[in-house]
């Protein structure tokens, strides 16, 4: 469709970066966006070096789906813009093919004495197409390039083909650019391409000589003439070589994504400290963007936000059963880290949101936004109540209180409970409005205020028994308590995720 491979993975690494695609999906789309965009070399093999006269074909097309564009037919107006888009893809081969600047005899000569030295003549070759394709930034218009040299007799089909491989890996550096102002993730996607392409070109220079062969036999079946005699039939085999390539590789690599992930992650590596050291991972603050938009950033930036607080509780737990005091004290600085973490959050969303906010003339999106403000804000007490907790328990350990195991098994059990509602926040966090589940919610909810109940009785009654520390006991209580605030302010978060706020 749009037939510009840069342009394709320049938003491909968008849409990553804004959350709309994850990785594994992202290199998936790359490799079908390899393919698609070699029509063009087709078309300027068999189009560009001919004298057809495209304009004149073209510029009737246009005139004649132009009214059909104010139609209203959707039918009628999908046509039209097929009809337009594929007119301009041909304009743009005629003026691709007018514009193919004259060769300086420097130039010439000095392609002439790159050649000759076998393996070595290959490597260079491979360096001048990736030196090509990043200068001009199209592999198109290098391919044309390369086409044109041919013509001329300067440069062999087997030089040539070796262009052509460095000017798939000299496409890739446009998404890397792009990638440059992205999150982590966006940088992956870019990567993938690059890491794509790149061994690609390393199985095909292995493989060069009978690949070279078996493109020359093809193209001499089909036009009785060979690439390696004939100049006229080299712009064919390169065509013809530059799909199979990229068909091939497609093929090589798509039972691979996942170590193609792998790789990615480890050339692209979240920072060290990356939990302690927050930065807006999808929200770009600097870019102004449509408002749906701007909230499926937001929505994915407190996704994010939510598996924070749901490690807070993890540290927490691990905070009741730890011995070993330099573990607690590591465990007590990140709760505190994270806890700072949480503020910083609350303040950088709730910015974004409100700016967007003004922007939007939509009752539904505004009362999306007043959503998402409240699920921030419950999200931001909840790292709050955390704190509060390993403050708590660093209180008992100074006054060298102790729980009695009923205590922390009672305890384990309401944070219990608390996973199951973070799991259950987590979905609902990934669905759409229509698809939460908040009877799952209120059930669990209803789970966590009986069990406080409970608690809040035996414990009264152990108080009065004397079966326990005083002291140990209101450290006891508002762990207890602090769980079941936490339950609360979790089923705010699905209460304004289905509206209901």
């Amino acid at each position: 469709m749009i037939q510009y491979s840069s342009a394709t993975t320049v938003m491909v690494v968008s849409f990553v970066n804004a959350g709309l695609l994850n990785l594994r999906q992202a290199i998936s789309v790359i490799m079908g966006a390899n393919i698609g965009t070699t029509l063009k070399a087709l078309l300027i093999s068999v189009l560009g070096f001919a004298n057809v006269p495209l304009a004149e074909l073209c510029i009737p097309i246009i005139g004649l789906a132009f009214p059909l564009m104010f139609v209203r037919n959707d039918r009628l107006k999908a046509l039209a813009q097929f009809l337009i888009g594929f007119a301009l893809l041909f304009l743009g081969l005629d003026f691709l093919r007018g514009n193919i600047p004259a060769f300086s005899p420097d130039a010439l000569s000095f392609l002439r004495d790159l050649g000759g030295h076998g393996v070595a003549s290959v490597l260079l070759f491979v360096l001048v197409g990736f030196l090509l394709a990043v200068a001009i930034q199209s592999s198109s218009a290098a391919l044309a390039l390369t086409m044109a040299l041919c013509e001329t007799g300067v440069i062999g089909y087997p030089m040539a083909a070796a262009i052509v491989l460095g000017e798939n890996i000299g496409t890739t550096i446009t998404a890397n650019f792009a990638a440059l102002v992205g999150n982590v993730y966006a940088k992956r996607a870019a990567r993938a391409h690059f890491a794509i392409k790149v061994i690609g070109v390393v199985w095909a220079l292995l493989l060069f000589s009978p690949f070279l062969a078996s493109i020359a036999a093809m193209i001499e079946r089909f036009t009785g003439t060979s690439p390696y005699t004939e100049p006229s039939a080299v712009k064919y085999a390169l065509a013809t070589f530059h799909v199979s390539f990229n068909v091939l590789n497609m093929f090589l690599l798509i039972g691979l994504v996942s170590y193609l992930e792998r790789l990615v992650t480890w050339m692209v590596p979240t920072r060290d400290r990356a939990d302690e050291e927050y930065r807006l991972e999808y929200i770009d603050t600097d870019i102004p963007l449509p408002p749906e938009i701007s909230l499926l950033e937001a929505r994915r930036e407190i996704i994010k936000f939510a598996k924070l607080c749901g490690r807070m509780l993890e540290l927490t737990r691990d905070l009741l059963t730890v011995t070993d005091g330099a573990a607690r004290e590591k465990l007590m600085a990140r709760i505190a880290r994270y806890e700072e973490i949480t503020d910083r959050i609350e303040v950088e969303v709730g910015k974004y949101l409100g700016k967007t906010s003004t922007e939007v003339r939509n009752e539904e999106i505004s009362g999306r936004i007043q959503g998402m403000l409240a699920i921030v804000g419950d999200l931001e007490r909840v790292g709050d109540i955390f704190f509060q907790m390993s403050k708590a328990m660093e209180r008992k350990l100074d006054e060298r209180l102790w729980f009695t195991p009923e205590q922390r098994e009672n305890l384990q059990q309401m944070m219990g409970l608390l996973e199951r509602a973070f799991g259950v926040m987590y979905r609902n966090l990934e669905v759409e409005r229509e698809q939460v589940s908040l009877d799952e919610a209120v059930m669990v909810e209803e789970q966590i205020n009986q069990l406080r109940d409970q608690l809040r009785k035996a414990h009264l009654r152990s108080i009065e028994s004397g079966d326990y520390n005083i002291r140990s006991g209101l450290v006891y209580n508002d762990l207890f308590a602090s769980c079941e605030k936490v339950g609360d302010h979790l089923i705010n978060v699905s209460e304004a995720l289905s509206g209901e706020v």
